[in-house]
């Protein structure tokens, strides 16, 4: 097993900037290895994620952000491939609905929010409107300025109510999107992908990265840091988040077994409860022969 995060994090505590950032990371890791780790890993996760379930003492929301193309649509099958599907949901967030935008920008995010015991995938989040919002101007500045602070106390009532929030940065090099814009067109399996919208963002890219920094940067705290994927490579892509899922998720195995130590305790001594008053009382179906010999 790797003894370092394949995903770097950040808790706010230094700043980071989004052009620094490796958008490869596999300089040190050959493919085929790295898809027996993906193994390992995943199998952890895939335990850690029924004792979560299980034990329904808290939720997990996972939130993925990225360019176009830069893989959260794979990350997300991935992580379904590993997880309890019938306590798992995936949540796209695309441009707001008429009903949405007559609430605050929140409402249809918390809507959403994992309940205990449950694993919520989150397709783009709450970072659209600090970000798709400023760079294409939906609001005024002023407006998507305030939404930070916002954020960061929605997150803080989010891990105060026992949800583990990991969020994650997939970071694509601009060769490797436009690679994959093409790749798309040209395979019948993801043609459906298709938006002429991908395109409009690529002469954006300065203004994107600024938007994602200060997302990042602003919104990384100790209880719901940011993790910083490298996304070139699809299987490395995967690896770093599974690795990280499980190394969040990890601190929380002694408490979920535990707690399902004594769920069973507690049920059991309702089962011997209830035999104890079965085999004391004789079946109806007795009581009901010894009338009728009478």
């Amino acid at each position: 097993m790797a003894k370092r995060p394949y995903a770097p994090s950040t808790d706010g505590s230094t700043k980071i900037r989004v052009a620094e950032l490796d958008t490869d990371g596999t300089s040190h890791l050959r493919k085929e290895a790295g898809l027996e780790e993906l193994e390992r890993w995943g199998a952890e996760l895939g335990e850690l994620g029924n004792l979560l379930t299980y034990a329904g003492t808290h939720a997990l929301l996972v939130v993925l952000q990225g360019r176009d193309a830069s893989g959260k649509d794979g990350a997300i099958r991935k992580i379904l491939e590993l997880s309890n599907i019938q306590n798992c949901t995936v949540d796209p967030f695309k441009v707001p609905t008429d009903l949405e935008r007559s609430h605050d920008f929140l409402w249809r995010v918390h809507a959403v929010a994992p309940a205990r015991g449950h694993i919520a995938l989150f397709n783009r989040s709450h970072y659209e409107d600090v970000i798709a919002s400023r760079v294409h101007k939906l609001v005024p500045e002023k407006v998507w300025r305030k939404r930070y602070d916002h954020i960061n106390a929605f997150e803080r009532l989010l891990v105060d109510s026992d949800v583990i929030v990991v969020k994650f940065f997939l970071n694509v090099s601009r060769d490797e999107e436009v690679e994959r814009l093409y790749a798309r067109e040209k395979d019948p399996r993801t043609a459906w992908k298709l938006n002429p919208g991908d395109w409009r963002e690529l002469p954006l890219w300065q203004e994107v990265t600024a938007a994602y920094e200060d997302a990042i940067n602003k919104c990384a705290t100790p209880d719901a840091p940011w993790h910083l994927v490298p996304a070139d490579k699809k299987w490395f892509r995967n690896l770093a988040i599974i690795q990280r899922l499980v190394m969040e998720l990890r601190p929380y195995r002694a408490l979920w077994l535990e707690t399902l130590k004594e769920m069973g305790k507690s049920a059991l001594k309702e089962i011997r409860a209830l035999r104890a008053r079965a085999e004391a009382e004789p079946p109806k179906e007795k009581e009901k022969k010894a009338d009728k010999k009478d």
